[in-house]
């Protein structure tokens, strides 16, 4: 079914199957934010360290990047209902396995399947909903979902910070039971089955190839700073698979015929192009959340529904703007709402680069907001025209790697941030301690002297080893947000190698929204 003609029979169902599925989204997109504020506490239950408790935020979203690209082929192959009640059932027991996970390879093998289950619910949901609503209603269908997508940023961090010192970090997850049973019912009882192909094909060595060189530089760059990079046999062998995995999956996609990804999409300049873009923002955005959670919690001393109550603006800033970018669209060249994204993105970074413990709660917020504002220029325009010039019968396997991009941005983000945080301490650390000498003349005032005293081995210890750290730590974050900010401002240029759509008519929005 699709279009007009799928309306009329589902029409008497159309509210109960846009409720379910679009609960389903929720409960996905939820699960990309809601446990970051949670990670100090899951962190000292499972005995892990602070570059290890981000495997259980990246591992997620590797399972999802990885998961995503074959959506479509198995929704063909055995039916779309069918494979949205197995993701969803899937998300569901992962979510409780996480809840009751008791080590760190545990939670995070069992965050692996939730990615592993999640991945579909996205795109199938955005199937449906373009198959029960006409043409003319499919732009505010797609506002619809695109909203319920950006929820989860939104209520994450607030409800998974409410959770967690109310009740227990492991409800985190098990929130998801309750949202997953809603859904499932819903899905089992509107939603109608698609025919299904039994002469589908999936590139099985491209995908498998793919799938090997994502989880391998995922490992080389979450194990690299703990191993000490290349000294580690460990890391050697990580980047000779990745490069390898790498090596056969281009050769393959070259010279064989229909393959997992096709190299044609990427002559269309616009999609190279807003490939690029989309892995830059993925950065920018995810790995900016990562870091916001450990400094308000460990640098500042917030309470954990206090860090999520503050968190939570980013994301109304996001929703605001991609209302306003959505009635400016087709009024405004595209190009000019992306360089406004950039530049307030930036702004927001430049912002984040001054901070210090002593920062003002409205300044977190606000510029939280600015930051989530950035975002909500760049999110649709960015999908508007990586896709305007594209051919409509490409678009379905561009949304595809388009979203592969993203999350791949996302998980190589976080770890990047994580490992230059934890080696930027240490080099810091030391930069700031030649400075502590018993002749530095700051020792000279009575009271620094009687609580750091360099002759006193308490001294030395605890009060000023405290210190010197926690000014290295602080540097460490102002450079982990410069790194941003040049990031965002590096990608201004990508602007300018963007095509201008021929007429604002001529895009199909719905075809492109993901």
């Amino acid at each position: 079914m699709t279009g007009a003609s799928a309306t009329g029979g589902v029409v008497a169902n159309r509210g109960a199957i846009t409720a379910c599925v679009i609960l389903a989204v929720i409960m996905q997109a939820l699960d990309t934010t809601i446990a970051n504020v949670a990670l100090p506490y899951i962190q000292g239950s499972v005995s892990a360290s602070a570059d290890q408790i981000n495997w259980v935020l990246t591992s997620y979203i590797v399972a999802a990047a990885v998961m995503t690209p074959p959506s479509g082929y198995l929704a063909n192959r055995f039916g779309r209902k069918r494979i949205l009640l197995i993701s969803i059932t899937g998300f569901v027991v992962a979510s409780v396995l996480c809840g009751f996970a008791q080590s760190l390879p545990q939670i995070v093998g069992f965050r692996l399947l939730q990615g592993l289950f999640g991945a579909a619910l996205v795109p199938l949901a955005q199937s449906i909903l373009l198959d029960i609503y006409s043409v003319e209603e499919r732009g505010s269908a797609m506002a619809l979902f695109g909203v319920s997508v950006m929820v989860g940023p939104v209520l994450g961090p607030v409800i998974g910070g409410w959770l967690t010192e109310n009740v227990s970090w492991r409800w985190v997850f098990y929130i998801n039971v309750p949202i997953g049973a809603l859904a499932f019912a819903g899905v089992s009882m509107f939603v109608q089955e698609t025919k299904t192909d039994l002469k589908a094909r999936l590139d099985w060595l491209g995908f498998g190839m793919l799938s090997i060189t994502i989880a391998a530089l995922q490992m080389f760059l979450d194990r690299g700073e703990q191993l000490n990079w290349f000294s580690s046999s460990e890391i050697i062998v990580e980047a000779l698979i990745c490069a390898s995995a790498f090596y056969i999956f281009l050769v393959h996609t070259f010279t064989a015929k229909n393959t997992f990804v096709n190299p044609r999409l990427f002559l269309d300049r616009n999609f190279a192009v807003g490939m690029i873009f989309i892995f830059i923002i993925g950065i920018t955005y995810l790995a900016s959340l990562a870091l916001m959670t450990p400094y308000l919690q460990t640098l500042m001393g917030y309470p954990v529904v206090t860090a999520g109550i503050v968190m939570g603006p980013r994301g109304l800033g996001t929703m605001a703007c991609m209302f306003l970018v959505g009635r400016l669209i087709g009024k405004v060249d595209t190009r000019w709402l992306l360089l406004t994204g950039l530049l307030v993105t930036a702004w927001a970074m430049y912002d984040m680069t001054g901070w210090t413990p002593d920062v003002s709660q409205w300044t977190i917020i606000s510029t939280g907001f600015i930051q989530g504002a950035g975002l909500g220029f760049l999110f649709v325009p960015l999908t508007t025209i990586t896709f305007a010039t594209l051919a409509p019968e490409r678009r379905a396997e561009g949304t595809g790697l388009y979203n592969l991009s993203r999350n791949i941005g996302s998980s190589v983000g976080i770890s990047v941030v994580t490992a230059l945080l934890t080696e930027n301490v240490q080099i810091n650390h030391a930069s700031i301690a030649t400075y502590v000498t018993p002749y530095n003349q700051a020792f000279g005032n009575p009271a620094i002297f009687q609580a750091m005293d360099p002759y006193s081995a308490a001294g030395r210890a605890a009060a000023l080893d405290g210190v010197v750290t926690l000014q290295a730590t602080i540097i460490s974050y102002m450079n982990d947000f410069k790194l941003m900010m040049i990031l965002s401002l590096a990608a201004i240029p990508l602007v300018l190698l963007l095509r201008k759509p021929a007429t604002p008519a001529k895009i199909d929005h719905s075809a492109v929204m993901e």
